[in-house]
């Protein structure tokens, strides 16, 4: 009988060994869609711009590299006659949503964490080091599941980090869109026009919904705008553009020029 339970066994193991794999098992070979938090800092003076700043470099991002969590993008908005604020943008990269909901307790068990940022950390209420915060949690496109850090090596000064918001009428309509860069081509024009993508992907929380957001980078404003063109003039998109499963799926779009510190990781 034990010579019948033993054949019995390595019959199922033979027969399971040669099954095709299943959806379940092939989706694990899938890379990783990465989460984003996009944390965006207004300031009502250049000290606080200073703190924060000293904060960022010196205690905030050096602690996110200990535990593993690298290529944090810190951004300044570019300014102009027509906008004169204070903006600094956090880019941050996470593994899943349990990554990010954990951070706050590791940061507050990381004692050179807490002695190097505690002007920041411990300010009063009559001295913070900002004015307010606004967190966007987003998640990363099927098309371009993990962040891929700008290559540009110029002048940090001199480059423009283009950061765009497309909000749609409907959740449906937003879908639509998404669908657009993904399945319709957007990402893989990006991609073969070398506009450095570092990321695309869905707003999942935020002040403005539904829409996506993507982030860009150029050595200057005058390569912006060569791409631009080249996009615009571009077959791939004169096709997309008038198709009809693609129209009004875009009701508004924020864009924004930044520039990266010279503490950011890329």
């Amino acid at each position: 009988m034990k010579y019948l339970n033993l054949i019995t066994v390595l019959t199922v193991f033979l027969v399971s060994c040669n099954e095709p794999a299943t959806q379940e098992s092939e989706a694990v070979s899938e890379p990783t869609r990465e989460f984003y938090q996009l944390k965006t800092y207004e300031f009502a003076s250049d000290d606080q711009v200073q703190r924060t700043d000293s904060y960022l470099g010196n205690a905030f991002i050096p602690a996110l590299h200990k535990l593993g969590i690298q290529n944090v993008g810190v951004f300044k908005n570019i300014q102009n006659e027509n906008d004169t604020s204070r903006l600094t943008y956090v880019l941050i990269p996470f593994s899943s949503l349990d990554q990010f909901e954990g951070l706050e307790a590791q940061l507050a068990a990381d004692n050179t964490y807490q002695q190097t940022g505690s002007d920041y950390i411990n300010a009063t209420y009559d001295n913070a080091p900002y004015q307010r915060t606004q967190s966007t949690v987003l998640k990363a496109f099927v098309d371009m599941p993990q962040m891929k850090p700008s290559p540009l090596t110029g002048p940090r000064a001199d480059r423009i980090y283009e950061l765009r918001s497309y909000e749609a009428a409907t959740e449906a309509i937003h879908i639509n869109k998404v669908d657009m860069f993904n399945a319709g081509g957007e990402v893989a024009l990006f991609e073969r026009l070398e506009f450095n993508a570092v990321f695309y992907a869905r707003v999942i929380s935020g002040s403005t919904m539904p829409n996506l957001m993507y982030m860009t980078t150029f050595s200057d404003r005058a390569n912006r705008d060569e791409h631009w063109q080249a996009f615009s003039a571009a077959p791939e998109w004169q096709t997309l553009k008038v198709d009809p499963k693609y129209q009004n799926n875009v009701s508004k779009n924020v864009t924004k020029f930044l520039y990266p510190t010279d503490y950011s990781d890329y």
